[in-house]
């Protein structure tokens, strides 16, 4: 395979922008980054309480074959998200426990796979944060090649190499790397102002401030009209 396949070489979002950015959830990201940036909901956390953020170390293989993987796993580095596009396929697992120990020992932060895997009970067992649209015994080929450290297509979403990834028990998000730590304040503005909102809620003021305004917008009511 041409060495232009594989790049290792990759600017990643910086461990202290990813240290600031994991306190958040990623619906939080979400909503301060234009509600985009979600991967496909099939791809979901292995058991719910599984959560990870990251840089994406990226991997392209063929349906059903994750000889790309492997390489990937001698490559990545401590803190990485291996972030495989496996085209959606269910038909067998990409990678089980043994792959899953290996991704651990080298110190990367968690699996993301556009495919199914396997020995799901020991890979809980492990308690080590994998998201996957599923599980299937069939083991895979390791015979095609693919490509690492590339854009990719994952659930929907472009990918590039060094892209900041979180998950949680909601799904898989990605913002670009250039982008996340213009986001950090945001966030935390978002969670104060839900923090407050909640407080509200609670005191009695169960209608959103902006409910009647976006109705009156929408024509649902006139001006002047309340519920």
């Amino acid at each position: 395979m041409s060495k232009s396949n594989i790049n290792k070489d990759f600017e990643r979002v910086s461990t202290d922008v990813v240290a600031k950015a994991a306190v958040f959830q990623p619906a939080i990201f979400s909503d301060v980054n234009g509600r985009r940036g979600a991967l496909h909901g099939r791809i979901k956390a292995l058991r719910p309480n599984m959560k990870l953020a990251g840089p994406a170390f990226t991997v392209e293989v063929r349906p059903g074959d994750n000889l790309m993987i492997h390489a990937a796993l001698a490559l990545a580095k401590p803190g990485d998200v291996l972030v495989v596009d496996g085209k959606g396929d269910q038909t067998c697992a990409l990678m089980g426990t043994i792959m899953m120990h290996a991704a651990r020992e080298r110190g990367l932060a968690g699996v993301v796979l556009d495919a199914a895997v396997r020995d799901s009970l020991d890979i809980e067992e492990m308690d080590y944060p994998v998201f996957s649209v599923g599980t299937n015994p069939n083991g895979p080929t390791k015979e095609v090649g693919g490509r690492v450290g590339h854009p990719i297509s994952c659930g929907g979403v472009t990918v590039y190499p060094g892209d900041f990834i979180t998950a949680d028990g909601d799904g898989v998000l990605c913002v670009e790397r250039e982008k996340i730590e213009t986001l950090l304040e945001k966030a935390q503005e978002k969670v104060d102002a839900e923090a407050r909102r909640i407080a509200g809620i609670k005191e009695g003021k169960l209608s959103a401030p902006w409910l009647t305004k976006s109705l009156i917008t929408a024509g649902v009511l006139k001006e002047g009209e309340e519920l």
